[in-house]
């Protein structure tokens, strides 16, 4: 059995014209790293929430087919028991942080799990030190800076220890290192066991690790598989999304003849496939 599985799942939130969701099937097995990627209104937060239940259970609309998540039709369950499962980081992380600290924050979720104390007391340390937050241990979250504020809220929602994590855009407010560094600890969490299903733009910088990208349209998803392959399909191109400098690089090369050993998604790569084809 998958861990998520939407069969023909369609939803227009209350309100619309349009459908927000259109005839989605997709399959998530336990162990995956997954981004989720297209142009702005293509439907991307609201796969996310619905994989947590949010579709349908607070945002109301229209609603065809089903979304499966550890077993649970999300139509039949509540939010408060799929957090068990999938953990939800939201796209502006302001809007789920509701305590006076860091620590606190932390700790909301299990306390309201029935977590004994100890072991949130030992989650909370584990991760403050793991995402490097101990100077903000106090500070209250809506004082932090946008970058800081993803930070909590992405401790928050591990605190959760779901099965899988969801996050939409968690790198969005980071400058580079910072986004590198989160996304160190989310695929070292992944060859943990943790699944992770990833909204993101910087394709330059998740695609590496993941194991399946899903590109979305309008509400559908138009391709799906892993990050080489759907990244070099013209479909990127034609829809605009931010392919890496390094993958551009070999589709230019080999439109003009030169092809290399495989399509690159960083620049260290590209190096080595450009000296392979010139040492041939």
């Amino acid at each position: 059995m998958p861990l998520v599985e939407f069969v023909d799942f369609s939803f227009k939130y209350l309100g619309s014209d349009n459908l927000a969701l259109r005839k989605i099937d997709l399959r998530i097995d336990e162990g995956e790293y997954i981004v989720i990627t297209g142009p702005s209104g293509c439907g991307k937060t609201t796969l996310c929430r619905a994989i947590n239940g949010l579709v349908p259970q607070f945002h109301r609309g229209y609603i065809a087919g089903h979304v499966y998540v550890d077993g649970h039709d999300t139509r039949e369950s509540r939010v408060a028991e799929l957090a068990r499962v999938a953990g939800l980081m939201f796209q502006n992380p302001a809007n789920q942080l509701v305590t006076l600290n860091v620590a606190k924050e932390i700790a909301f979720g299990p306390e309201n799990l029935g977590v004994e104390p100890d072991k949130i007391r030992a989650r909370v340390e584990e991760l403050i030190e793991t995402l490097h937050l101990e100077h903000l241990r106090e500070k209250h979250p809506h004082e932090m800076s946008g970058g800081q504020q993803q930070m909590v809220a992405m401790a928050a929602t591990l605190a959760l220890e779901p099965k899988i994590l969801v996050a939409d855009e968690p790198t969005s407010n980071l400058d580079p290192k910072s986004a590198e560094s989160l996304l160190a600890i989310l695929s070292d969490l992944n060859r943990d066991g943790m699944t992770l299903v990833l909204v993101e733009h910087r394709l330059d910088l998740v695609s590496r690790n993941a194991t399946r990208l899903v590109l979305m349209d309008k509400g559908s998803i138009v391709a799906d598989g892993p990050p080489r392959k759907v990244l070099s399909l013209p479909i990127c191109e034609e829809i605009g999304i931010g392919i890496p400098k390094a993958t551009q690089v070999y589709k230019h090369l080999k439109r003009n003849g030169c092809v290399l050993s495989r399509v690159p998604l960083t620049g260290e790569e590209l190096a080595i496939s450009v000296e392979e084809a010139c040492n041939k």
